[in-house]
């Protein structure tokens, strides 16, 4: 039989891993549409579980594991007017809990691995996805704000507007082991996240109104909460200061005929998990599983059962954790008459080893374990 044709439409992270990991099958040719150049560098980073990694390490060759900031420890504090409560820590000495990479290196790593393997890449704008032919599926992988959605997925998405704005950056420090680290603060909560021995990301998710009302101020503002939340008087150098708001939106269609919509076109979710690319990458996981299921019965993927199948066993496990870090934000927000309640609950979780153990395996396998 011969190879069936697949056409990837964007040249993000979602469509480069895509565009790699579904090359690896025998029974499938891979053509990827990359919008014509544009000068657009991305200083954010990304979390990955150890799951996830394992994952790309087998599908990218000789990937340098290096450039993945492996973290042991997380710990999680949650601010009072009184008090940091230390609530909850994961400590694992033998396997890592995460890891941390800079978006602009992994998407060089994966340019690299497309050149390497001579993957088909076509320089085009798509406007309008039926000028696509000769394809067995589409798979598009545009971002969150495509309208090339519209026509393929009618179905109304679950959203909300958080009416937040996340701030992101690196700092490049002589401090001590910095450790990875999630704080509650009555602004909003902040995540610290090493990526090598002396930088280290941040994403601050803040009220529109507060970032409004100090944003000339905000990089000092910024700066004093760091310095506060690792105990440290010593001085530090803050690069790469962007923001952008945050939604959330998750697709209860995934697909239209032989058309596929993967990455942040399915799930936008709160930053306070890092579990954003991760989902990513499990989608991938299981239509290469999927894929390579029909393919190799001979069965066309062109109006096939695949999109259907991948629908049904992704759209729950998508949908569940983004309403439930949704959930966590909302109980993390500022409530003048729960947060008694909210630091006696606290006080007493870090002592729970069941909660510990869930927690742990479902940020690193997700609920399809």
């Amino acid at each position: 039989m011969e190879k069936q044709k697949i056409c990837i439409i964007g040249d993000g992270l979602s469509g480069l891993t895509s565009a790699i990991a579904l090359n690896n099958l025998k029974n499938v040719e891979i053509h990827l549409i990359s919008r014509k150049s544009k000068n657009i560098t991305d200083k954010r980073t990304t979390a990955i579980s150890e799951s996830n990694l394992n994952f790309l390490k087998a599908n990218i060759s000789n990937l340098n594991t290096k450039l993945f900031w492996p973290s042991k420890h997380i710990e999680l504090f949650y601010e009072t007017n009184s008090e940091k409560i230390n609530f909850l820590n994961f400590d694992d000495e033998k396997n890592n809990l995460m890891h941390v990479c800079e978006n602009k290196k992994l998407k060089d790593i994966l340019i690299k691995e497309i050149k390497k393997r001579k993957i088909k890449i076509i320089k085009k704008e798509i406007k309008d996805i039926d000028s696509i032919k000769n394809y067995e599926l589409k798979i598009l992988c545009l971002g969150s704000k495509s309208k090339l959605y519209d026509r393929i997925i009618k179905i109304r998405s679950i959203e909300k507007d958080y009416k937040e704005i996340a701030i992101t950056g690196h700092v490049i420090h002589k401090l001590k082991k910095i450790k990875t680290s999630q704080s509650f603060l009555k602004e909003g909560p902040l995540a610290i996240l090493p990526f090598s021995k002396n930088k280290f990301s941040f994403v601050w998710s803040l009220d529109n109104n507060f970032f409004n009302e100090n944003n000339e101020n905000i990089h000092t503002i910024l700066k004093d909460k760091i310095k506060k939340i690792l105990d440290t008087k010593k001085n530090f150098k803050i690069n790469h200061l962007q923001s952008y708001p945050i939604k959330l939106g998750l697709k209860r269609k995934y697909h239209h005929k032989n058309t596929l919509v993967l990455g942040e076109g399915l799930h936008v979710i709160h930053p306070v998990a890092g579990q954003g690319f991760n989902l990513v990458i499990r989608d991938i996981k299981k239509l290469k599983e999927i894929i390579d299921y029909y393919t190799k019965l001979g069965i066309s993927l062109n109006n096939s059962n695949a999109l259907k199948d991948f629908n049904l066993k992704r759209k729950p496990e998508n949908i569940i954790v983004g309403l439930g870090v949704d959930v966590t934000h909302n109980f993390f927000k500022k409530n003048l008459f729960l947060d008694p309640l909210k630091s006696i609950l606290l006080k007493n979780l870090n002592n729970n080893n069941t909660v510990k153990k869930i927690s742990k395996i479902i940020s690193n396998s997700g609920l399809s374990f």
